[in-house]
């Protein structure tokens, strides 16, 4: 998040806040510009967009089934590799992972790169890039290694039955 980001709202999740920027297409539609996982302690703001209002019942009912799915106008961003791997990711179902290694190998590029795409992802949650993991663990979220940034990946996959750890916090 850039220090003068401004979101249009801010909604929970049960680890951290969920930042929504809205703006308006070429024909003066909102669109999701992007979404961005924030600090716990960030103040709440539900917002007055109608995109916004969506985005908040759309998100309970995800928190209550998280196979509801999200579709909402999506500003474009990114290359074209980043597309390719966040249509990828798209197409992983709910309670299921895949590797970086298997999302290079049947898409290109290597598994740092679909890393790359993955942290650049201005979407989470509609394009899951949480279902992406190492080959020999949970990898990295939103481009960091630790913290809360990868409890709530790990809150994510639990959520959706894709992760079961151990007392210890292993992955099992």
């Amino acid at each position: 998040m850039r220090a003068d980001q401004t979101f249009s709202a801010i909604l929970a999740l049960p680890t951290c806040r969920f930042g929504a920027s809205i703006t308006l297409d070429a024909r003066g539609e909102e669109q999701l510009d992007e979404l961005v996982f924030l600090s716990p302690y960030t103040p709440l703001y539900s917002g007055s967009s109608k995109l916004a209002s969506g985005l908040s019942e759309a998100l309970q009912a995800w928190l209550q089934n998280p196979h509801t799915r999200l579709a909402f106008p999506l500003a474009r961003h990114g290359t074209d590799f980043q597309h390719r791997i966040w249509q990828a990711i798209r197409a992983i179902p709910c309670g299921q992972t895949r590797s970086y290694g298997e999302l290079s190998t049947e898409h290109g590029g290597t598994p740092r790169a679909v890393g790359q795409a993955c942290g650049a992802n201005p979407f989470p949650i509609i394009v899951p890039c949480h279902r992406v993991l190492a080959k020999s663990g949970i990898g990295g979220f939103a481009n960091a290694r630790e913290g809360w940034l990868l409890d709530t990946k790990r809150w994510l996959l639990r959520h959706e039955g894709a992760l079961h750890e151990s007392p210890q916090g292993q992955l099992l």
